[in-house]
């Protein structure tokens, strides 16, 4: 039998993340693309894909875990563009265009819908039936899986846009948002810290006081989570949630805001079991490709 391989593409604002992997999850080879603009990445992402493909052999599946705002529907005939993307040049770009040349199926998702699938299949949100992925770094994004399929309406959830209570006179900061100002993301991604202060949390001593107001915004978004989706666990990574002392004042800031309004075993005393880093860390969105790209082998 010919083994069945995958190609994967974990899709950065910064770095794109290609790997050729078999249908086991283990990675043959890898490279890291700077994301620059389509006319640079493409090329490179082709040329990766036909070097891999040669030394180990035929593609059989692409599953693709990428930055957005990006079209997720596969009945669209755009599926795989991104659309409102603010990262210059990447507005009307299309996995497709570039992927199609090696006949193989294409499951494009957000990156964090890959990384709450991969997460759910083997990694912090193994044995609940729905599980919460969100990223705070330089955007907010969640990804929600039940089942195994990750959830969308007409489009992927855009939970990082969700406005937040705002106290000008604790925190005078307009926001960093292009769009809304002072949204989750305008106040608590890796941007507006440092737009804010001059350094991220981390190189600032992780200060309490400060720490204390980024997770009071993280908790809305929580909050938020629980009384929309009321998933299992909450799974909260990305580069900001690395700061130490933040996870466990994110699970401070939602207990009280919850006010024990929801109650259920899920949500334990303290949420130390509720809300919880990645148990896969980074490898999260490669590992999350590649179990779209398992999917796109059927």
């Amino acid at each position: 039998m010919v083994e069945r391989l995958i190609g994967a593409i974990e899709a950065g604002g910064t770095k794109f993340i290609a790997a050729l992997a078999r249908e086991d999850g283990t990675i043959l080879a890898q490279e890291r693309i700077p994301t620059q603009t389509p006319a640079e990445c493409f090329p490179a992402l082709a040329a990766f894909f036909r070097t891999a493909s040669d030394a180990f052999g035929p593609i059989g599946a692409f599953g693709v875990a990428s930055f957005g705002p990006i079209n997720i529907d596969p009945a669209s005939p755009t599926y795989g563009t991104f659309t409102t993307t603010p990262k210059p040049g990447w507005a009307g770009a299309r996995f497709q265009d570039v992927l199609g040349q090696f006949g193989a199926p294409i499951v494009v998702e957000t990156d964090v819908n890959g990384a709450a699938l991969a997460e759910w299949q083997s990694g912090a949100g193994q044995g609940c039936t729905t599980v919460a992925y969100t990223t705070i770094g330089t955007g907010v994004g969640t990804g929600i899986v039940r089942a195994g399929k990750p959830l969308m309406g007409f489009s992927h959830y855009e939970s990082g846009h969700i406005p937040v209570p705002h106290d000008h006179q604790r925190d005078p900061y307009a926001g960093h948002c292009p769009f809304h100002g002072d949204c989750v993301e305008g106040m608590a991604a890796g941007p507006a810290i440092i737009d804010r202060w001059g350094k991220s949390l981390s190189d600032l001593g992780s200060p309490a006081d400060k720490i204390e107001l980024v997770a009071g915004y993280i908790a809305q978004l929580a909050v938020s989570l629980v009384l929309l989706h009321m998933p299992d666990r909450l799974i909260f990574g990305g580069g900001v949630m690395k700061t130490p002392g933040l996870i466990a004042a994110l699970r401070r800031a939602t207990e009280q805001r919850l006010a024990g309004y929801v109650r259920a075993a899920q949500l334990d005393p303290g949420l130390e079991r509720y809300i919880v880093s990645p148990a896969l860390g980074d490898s999260a969105g490669i590992n999350g490709a590649i179990a779209l790209g398992r999917q796109a082998l059927g």
